[in-house]
């Protein structure tokens, strides 16, 4: 899913509680916040970049993790966020325009910096792009007069073109700041800059001066910094939580921090095809979702370190670890689990349908595993 995992939160509450803002897109990865931060690290790494599309490992982690740290240095999430100078999408797409009903909008890119224009023919607004949330497709945070926006447009990369932000189809702009982008709140801030850079905030206040775009090993392997000062040390009794050993209902909390929970879509009784982005919250809708089974866990599929697999064919195993064909070893172990009578081989592709999201020109797997019947409605 690439940029769309990681794409900018919106998700103040009183924005989301509200009839057509409760169908607002919550990111635009619109990877998404957690009602509370993740515990930020305390280890300062490298925030240097490598080829393009890539981010220099982690010295200290690289150096005994090096399949992992080389892996991760391409992965959505080490690039969650991206800074002037290091974003190919802008860069292999230097001048971008778009005509948004009185208003036409440029992005421009040269030199390795990137402004953000918006005009109605009589005033016109430039500001200079600092945060590119996302790796492909992503949107901009703005900051004009010491507030910070939500840029009105954003870049797909299906149509490699602006389009309106996601969420922000409603917003009729009355003049050219409005127009430019919508204002955030402190919260969202902070809930943005949190899920998509590592060493974000100190309590309630974002380290813009201290912040490292993207997430590094530390960012989820917390602990990490202790690890490494013990570890040159030869000392090997402080490794960070082994999160591949979490049972699968902390996995879906873990990863919900920033992908969002059960607990937190239940809540803001978000309903509707937008939470199809809220995989923590969708797998746990599922049937067979256990807490206490690995085999249906977050990590179970995917591997952070990597770029999603988008083989359907790959998650068979996946699947047939629980639903396996009778008489197979694993069918004996798993007897009352029922196996599929219809096919063993492609299981996402109807059990776990995509869904066209509207307004954001990117189609999501959903994560509630389930039978699929023509004409159903999307379940809530």
């Amino acid at each position: 899913m690439s940029a769309w995992s990681a794409l900018i939160c919106k998700s103040s509450f009183g924005r989301l509680t509200t009839g057509a803002a409760a169908s607002a897109l919550l990111c635009a990865i619109w990877l998404l916040c957690e009602t509370a931060p993740l515990s930020p690290a305390l280890a300062q790494s490298s925030t240097q970049s490598g080829p393009k599309g890539a981010a220099k490992p982690t010295p200290a982690c690289v150096d005994c993790h090096a399949g992992a740290a080389h892996a991760y240095a391409t992965a959505p999430m080490r690039h969650a966020m991206e800074v002037p100078g290091d974003d190919p999408a802008l860069e292999s797409h230097p001048n971008l325009t778009v005509q948004q009903g009185a208003y036409k909008y440029t992005v421009l890119t040269k030199d390795g910096k990137t402004s953000y224009s918006v005009t109605d023919g009589t005033d016109t607004l430039t500001l200079p792009v600092r945060w590119m949330f996302g790796q492909q497709s992503q949107t901009w945070v703005l900051e004009k007069d010491g507030f910070f926006y939500e840029g009105l447009v954003s870049y797909f990369a299906r149509e490699q073109a602006l389009a309106t932000t996601p969420g922000d189809g409603h917003i009729t702009p009355h003049n050219i700041t409005e127009a430019m982008g919508r204002k955030l709140s402190p919260w969202e801030v902070l809930q943005c800059f949190n899920c998509h850079a590592t060493n974000a905030s100190t309590g309630t206040h974002v380290n813009f001066d201290k912040l490292r775009p993207g997430l590094d090993c530390e960012r989820c392997h917390i602990g990490a910094v202790q690890h490494q000062i013990d570890a040159a040390n030869d000392n090997f009794t402080t490794l960070p939580k082994a999160l591949k050993k979490m049972d699968s209902q902390d996995t879906a909390n873990f990863c919900g921090q920033c992908h969002r929970t059960w607990d937190t879509a239940v809540r803001n009784k978000w309903k509707g095809i937008p939470d199809v982005r809220f995989q923590p919250y969708r797998l746990e809708n599922s049937k067979c979702f256990i807490g206490n089974d690995r085999r249906i866990s977050c990590l179970a599929c995917h591997d952070p370190h990597q770029h999603v697999n988008h083989d359907q064919a790959f998650y068979d195993a996946k699947c047939l670890a629980c639903h396996a064909p009778a008489k197979s070893p694993a069918a004996v172990a798993t007897a009352a689990i029922k196996s599929c009578p219809v096919a063993k081989a492609n299981c996402a592709s109807c059990h776990m349908p995509k869904t066209q999201l509207p307004g954001t020109h990117s189609m999501f797997t959903d994560h509630e595993i389930r039978i699929v019947r023509p004409g159903e409605e999307y379940p809530n």
